[in-house]
């Protein structure tokens, strides 16, 4: 007996992982095998990827289960992020989070109905203690969707700490996973480490492998540095699933020396924004490539997800003209193994770089000009990077107020909210006092927050570099019926519109059925309302009001006979 349990102890590389999370303590949350469509640590634009995204078959309303025994805890309906989600607390100290579903199970559904219609809201964030909703492992909670922040039809499922409300990895904790390919090592990035990430271009290279060791297309690689930071592009598979997926674990070695280790559990919401940090955000920014960090940046406060960080930080220290080997593994949940083996020949002086104004991770500075002021916190940079403001040769456009600036670069991470405050150039009407908004562009995409006057100055919150500029907004939303007004509905169950603005955010929009407000749900552009028990057979008149960060509304009516 005892031989049998330490060949289990040897053979489950989630154990061997990580032996402090009960093991087969919860069950899969679907009734057909786990196949995963993202996983947990998988780099996501501003956040790591907080739990697996189990895949439906393509489909919508399959049955979703209770993983354990518990009480359902929250329920929270959301337009963007996790959409339709339920959260059940467990008696073992985890809780457990179903994201993107469509319908919950029938008493539940009702009480949700109810409550939005009595707080006249469609998205809501409630709390229940423990007796109202008790549930057993294995019982139906809910059906799965495609709601919220999701592209294609899914059931993201997590596994938090109830105390710290951290999210773990669930693939720790037992699940049947079906996974015997090991992580695919796609691409090398060399960084100066004595000169900031993003003053810097990285050095390169492609990776190439077969049997689960990879190396460059040179063994040697040539590099000016004598302190060198490594960033490491890579993705994990895992049986029967194309999807691309994130390693659990990678370690780097110099001269047979452990240099650092990055793992990939035990990230919470309030932390998870460093994955610009954890992650080289300007190399993605340029290249649409996830380079992971196997350093650590100056002002990246989640550390504890890297250990065993020699110098520091995680840098290799070379001797000049010598050569070095180099080796990294990374692994997955379960188990499987790829190595990386190279050289590192130090040779030649790097280019140095000249730096008028520098900005320092760390401190707070503040940054004041004609017409445009803003204030960094010492939390708000990750590096150092060498400021650059400049004024853009002024555009002739309908609308716009002031000078046009450029913050720096967009490709240059901000962790916190800064306030920002442009002055106009032109007289702006009084009566337009109340209709500026900021301006923003990143050369790609462009958008615009409500700005607030204050001594002359117009102030927004934001959290990106990039152009800036003030523009009077005083355009209004826009409704579009997908379905002409008139129609009969026969057996149409719900309504459709797009509502957009074409600068601010649509901060309300609300629909009234002759008279009588109506749910009506979000999902992007796109809102629609399912037909229920407030829609009276017969003429209808539906009334909708959009209005806009600045108070813009706009009204329509819309007809339909049920």
């Amino acid at each position: 007996m005892r031989l049998v349990i330490l060949l289990l102890l040897i053979t489950s590389p989630a154990f061997a992982q990580n032996n402090t999370y009960p093991q087969q303590y919860f069950r899969n949350p679907l009734n057909i095998p786990i196949l995963l469509a993202g996983n947990f640590g998988e780099c996501r634009p501003g956040h790591f990827h907080s739990g697996i995204d189990i895949k439906t078959e393509g489909k919508e309303n399959l049955q979703v289960f209770a993983a354990a025994d518990g009480y359902i805890s929250r329920v929270k309906m959301e337009s963007g992020g996790f959409g339709h989600g339920v959260y059940i607390t467990h008696p073992n100290g985890y809780t457990t989070l179903y994201a993107h579903l469509n319908n919950f199970f029938p008493a539940l559904q009702k009480l949700v109905h109810q409550s939005q219609y009595e707080k006249m809201s469609w998205e809501l964030d409630l709390t229940f203690s423990p007796e109202k909703f008790p549930v057993k492992k294995g019982q139906q909670i809910a059906w799965s969707g495609n709601t919220g922040g999701s592209t294609a039809p899914h059931l993201h499922f997590e596994i938090r700490d109830t105390k710290t409300e951290h999210p773990l990895n669930p693939q720790l904790f037992g699940f049947e996973i079906r996974d015997e390919i090991s992580p695919k090592m796609k691409e090398l990035a060399l960084y100066n480490a004595e000169e900031s990430i993003y003053e810097q271009h990285a050095l390169r290279f492609k990776l190439t492998g077969k049997n689960k060791e990879f190396s460059p297309l040179k063994d040697t690689l040539v590099c000016p540095y004598l302190t060198v930071n490594i960033g490491l592009s890579a993705d994990d598979f895992m049986d029967q699933s194309d999807n691309t997926l994130s390693f659990y674990k990678a370690a780097w070695y110099m001269d047979d020396t452990l240099h650092g280790i990055l793992l990939l559990d035990d990230i919470g919401y309030d932390e998870t924004r460093y994955l610009n940090a954890c992650a080289d955000y300007k190399t993605k920014q340029e290249t649409g490539l996830w380079f992971n960090s196997l350093f650590l940046l100056p002002n990246n406060k989640l550390n504890r997800i890297y250990e065993n960080l020699k110098n520091g930080n995680g840098s290799l220290s070379l001797r000049e003209n010598a050569l070095h080997r180099i080796k990294i593994i990374l692994t997955d949940v379960n188990g499987n193994e790829s190595v990386l083996r190279m050289n590192i020949l130090q040779q030649g002086e790097p280019v140095p770089i000249s730096c008028l104004q520098l900005w320092k991770a760390g401190l707070s500075q503040t940054i004041s000009l004609p017409n445009l002021k803003f204030n960094l916190e010492p939390l708000s940079l990750y590096d150092d990077v060498c400021g650059d403001i400049y004024r853009l040769e002024r555009k002739s456009s309908e609308g716009y107020v002031s000078a046009e600036f450029a913050v720096h670069l967009p490709e240059i991470p901000v962790h916190q909210y800064f306030d920002i405050s442009l002055k106009p150039e032109i007289a702006i009407p009084f009566a337009l006092n109340n209709k500026i908004a900021i301006r923003y562009s990143d050369g790609k995409t462009k958008s615009g927050r409500t700005a607030k006057l204050n001594n002359g100055w117009y102030t927004a919150s934001v959290r990106s570099f990039g152009n800036y500029q003030l523009v009077i907004d005083t355009s209004l939303p826009q409704i579009t019926p997908l379905v002409k007004s008139g129609m009969i509905l026969g057996k149409r169950k719900e309504l459709r519109f797009i509502v957009k603005d074409n600068l601010t955010t649509i901060k309300k929009f609300t629909g009234t059925i002759n008279g009588q407000w109506v749910c009506m749900e979000q999902h992007g552009n796109f809102w629609f309302y399912t037909i229920d028990e407030y829609c009276p057979k017969g003429k209808n008149k539906l009334l909708l009001v959009a209005a806009d960060e600045n108070d813009n509304e706009r009204q329509i009516e819309y007809y339909f006979i049920r």
